[in-house]
């Protein structure tokens, strides 16, 4: 078992846990790590951070949860069945004193709510209570950009686990059996590669409606492909080596061979090449969103966002404040990557099996 504590790896083999203090000796590359995710572990409780629903309401003696179930208005003495305005109901309840009371978020405002009650037209420029502005729909930029950090980010890995174990799976199939076997599936693998990506998109956002996760399929259709290349060529590497021999002498079945010798052995192209693909799904999504093929409206999108400041040239924050976040966040991600190939550079240490 795996277990991170205060001298760092245990439970782990020397490989992993020579090479894990190697990466953590980087600190550029592990204090992104540290960065990247504590930021995507606090974006899972966006709604706890910036929501216009409260998290709890206390009336009457009872409490309630509107972040997490639908409460009408007519439940706190409202007149509607409607839900209510959280922060209206704040003010009233305070101005009441009867003890009631409600808790919002440290940003009280959702990322589909459009302000009303702003001043002049939208986009609204950055002030004290909106500090990246509104987008041309009145709402909050800020708020856009954390659920829109949360999307990338999960968009990015459900793609980047898929299409990694596809490619590990395939390429690690072609290098141990090689012979015809190999030869057709790099043709066929060759034959797809040439398919076009956008083309493919825009076909598929004419017939159906775009989805997170028709979009997670589509681009997982198109990214395990490069990871064959690096396994299979591993592969032939490692099953030249005088273990294989050994361990099919002794009985091993080749599924034993592959995921249980040869595999831990070819593990340095899968650990260095996850975080740059990490990097490529996060700007997929955003330039198809950009482009007008990636998620639906009003879904938050960094991607979207650029969009907006591209027909508003005059309200820099709908340009910047997207630009900036993609840019940190690319960044960090490829300062952990450059870390994790240095660490898990295979001149400097390898196991054998």
């Amino acid at each position: 078992m795996l277990r991170v504590g205060v001298r760092g790896v245990t439970g782990t083999s020397p490989f992993v846990r020579k090479k894990w203090e190697r990466f953590k000796r980087i600190r550029r590359g592990y204090g992104s790590l540290l960065i990247i995710v504590t930021l995507y572990l606090i974006s899972l409780g966006s709604e706890l951070i910036a929501n216009n629903k409260a998290i709890l309401v206390r009336y009457d003696g009872r409490y309630f949860y509107p972040f997490l179930r639908y409460y009408p208005e007519s439940l706190f003495g409202g007149a509607t069945n409607a839900e209510p305005n959280y922060r209206a109901l704040k003010r009233r309840l305070a101005s009441e004193g009867m003890g009631n009371w409600v808790i919002m978020p440290p940003i009280p405002y959702g990322p589909y709510e459009t302000l009303l009650d702003l001043p002049g037209n939208p986009p609204h420029p950055p002030s004290s209570e909106h500090w990246l502005g509104t987008d041309d729909r009145g709402r909050d930029v800020l708020v856009r950009l954390l659920y829109g950090f949360r999307i990338s980010m999960t968009f990015s890995l459900e793609v980047t686990v898929l299409a990694t174990a596809l490619g590990v799976f395939i390429g690690a199939l072609q290098g141990y059996y090689g012979g015809k076997f190999d030869i057709l599936v790099q043709r066929l693998i060759e034959i797809w590669a040439t398919l076009p990506f956008l083309y493919i998109v825009i076909i598929v956002s004419s017939i159906f409606k775009p989805s997170f996760h028709w979009l997670v399929f589509i681009l997982f259709l198109f990214n395990w492909m490069g990871m064959t290349f690096y396994m299979r060529g591993e592969f032939y590497r490692e099953k030249s080596r005088d273990y294989v021999p050994a361990a099919r002498a002794l009985g091993a079945t080749d599924t034993r061979i592959i995921f249980g010798h040869i595999l831990p052995n070819a593990l340095t192209p899968i650990i260095t090449f996850l975080p740059f693909s990490l990097v490529g799904n996060i700007f997929a999504l955003t330039s198809l969103d950009f482009l007008g093929f990636g998620l639906p409206a009003p879904t938050p999108s960094w991607g979207e966002l650029m969009q907006q400041g591209m027909g508003n040239i005059y309200s820099y924050w709908l340009s910047l404040s997207p630009v900036a976040a993609l840019f940190f966040t690319l960044l960090l991600i490829t300062f952990v990557g450059e870390a994790a190939r240095e660490a898990f550079d295979p001149r400097e240490y390898q196991r054998l099996v």
